[in-house]
């Protein structure tokens, strides 16, 4: 075999494996684009971006909200609300004292035990144990690991809250009793087991204290929006997202 006949065969064979490299390149380029689904930006908090996987997580852990009535379904503008908010608080708890709003751990455990026992739509899965508690979380697309993490940020919240806002707010035994008897009981199924007065009594407080409290903190939180940036980039979302200035972030 010639020396030229030679150098054109490797010509060839370097062409032809350059051209199954660059199809082979192509192939792999096609095959990843559609295997990975991509996130999206809804919007922008003072330069901290939400993800619509974000609106679908919140829209998920609503399932956990304590006053959360009936079948009513979660919306996206309502998820993407809270986001918003819980961003401009989370963003001013570190500003001012990070440490002092962090709850500590058995007050996480101690949330998370009354959820599982507690939560109508807990005590109907049988949450107390830990089978109807892992079925619960995946019927739900969740895990115990992002229920407890999402836990501690909302006591952080609430504590920040209280601290900043709670003086001067009291919450009689009436008020305990009627929202107990009004509100919490008609979430129970007729024959379903009921919790006493006195076991509810502490959260029931919290509760009727976060809505005091929000009553307190709608300005304060009109205006970190108003001095924040906060751009929403879904059109489907912009116009309930920034109506609302109220978001209810304790909720």
């Amino acid at each position: 075999m010639s020396t030229r006949h030679s150098i054109r065969i490797a010509v060839a064979g370097a062409a032809l494996g350059a051209g199954l490299g660059a199809a082979a390149a192509f192939a792999q380029a096609q095959a990843d684009q559609q295997a990975v689904v991509l996130d999206r930006v809804v919007a922008v908090v003072n330069r901290r971006v939400i993800l619509a996987s974000d609106v679908e997580d919140e829209m998920r852990l609503s399932v956990l909200e304590p006053n959360r009535t009936g079948e009513e379904k979660p919306t996206r503008q309502h998820a993407l609300e809270q986001l918003i908010s819980r961003a401009l608080i989370e963003q001013q708890i570190r500003q001012e004292d990070a440490q002092a709003a962090e709850p500590p751990p058995q007050e996480v455990a101690a949330r998370l035990h009354e959820i599982r026992t507690e939560l109508p739509a807990c005590v109907r899965a049988n949450c107390a144990s830990d089978e109807g508690w892992n079925a619960f979380l995946a019927g739900h697309g969740l895990t115990p690991q992002r229920v407890e993490t999402y836990m501690r940020h909302r006591l952080e919240i609430l504590r920040f809250i209280e601290q900043r806002f709670r003086q001067g707010i009291q919450i009689s035994q009436q008020q305990i009793a009627a929202y107990y008897t009004d509100t919490l009981l008609p979430q129970y199924a007729p024959g379903e087991p009921t919790p006493k007065l006195e076991q509810v009594a502490p959260r029931i407080q919290e509760i009727l204290l976060e809505q005091q409290v929000n009553v307190l903190f709608d300005d304060w939180l009109a205006n970190l929006r108003k001095q924040g940036d906060v751009e929403i980039l879904d059109p489907a979302l912009e116009t309930a997202a920034s109506d609302s200035t109220d978001g209810k972030a304790s909720q």
